[in-house]
């Protein structure tokens, strides 16, 4: 049987001066035998307790294994299976997204392309509107310009024919004067046959 006693104890056991404890010191333990000697093998060391330490192993990891096998592992296992379906969900939205962002990105670039086209279209029909506006307005100022100048060469025409009209007037009355200051009396008639003659030469 093995005892645990202190070395003041161990001092006293074997007859030498008791040792004083000094406050604050740690107390030496000291293994004694019933034999009154020091020394042996380390328990977990003596190869009379491998039995005994081998069943208590076994026993411990079965105990371990059944823990783990039972609680532990399902547990992680349903953490890891929790984390597939996590991210496994995740790449399959992030792909979503993608394809969303990849049709969104076609669409916008297929109306920017429409927009393009119509802004072309609507540039090239206004062009021609316009033209189109031109020409019409270039006509009715090419009308009414032809129109007043037709209206004008027409007051000219009066305008030459009275002017005409005013001098043959005044030069048969100058002719008739002329020629009474002259000769004497003439006729109208004749004096205006005289200038016509005159005039048409």
């Amino acid at each position: 049987m093995t005892l645990f006693i202190t070395s003041a104890e161990a001092q006293e056991t074997h007859g030498e001066a008791p040792v004083v404890q000094v406050p604050g010191e740690a107390i030496n333990t000291v293994v004694v035998h019933e034999e009154g000697g020091h020394g042996g093998t380390f328990p977990p060391f003596d190869p009379s307790t491998y039995a005994s330490q081998l069943l208590w192993l076994a026993i411990t990891f079965g105990v371990l294994y059944w823990t783990i096998s039972r609680i532990a592992a399902p547990r992680i296992a349903g953490i890891l299976e929790v984390r597939r379906d996590r991210i496994a969900g995740d790449l399959s939205e992030a792909e979503r997204l993608r394809g969303e962002t990849d049709a969104a990105v076609a669409a916008y670039e297929q109306s920017l392309a429409d927009a393009r086209k119509n802004a072309g279209a609507i540039a090239a029909e206004t062009r021609a509107q316009l033209s189109r506006e031109l020409d019409d307005r270039r006509r009715t100022i090419e009308a009414d310009l032809a129109t007043k100048l037709a209206d004008a060469e027409s007051r000219i025409r009066d305008i030459k024919t009275k002017a005409l009209a005013e001098v043959d007037g005044i030069a048969t009355e100058t002719t008739e004067a002329i020629v009474a200051a002259l000769i004497g009396n003439v006729s109208r008639e004749e004096a205006a046959a005289a200038v016509s003659g005159v005039r048409k030469s």
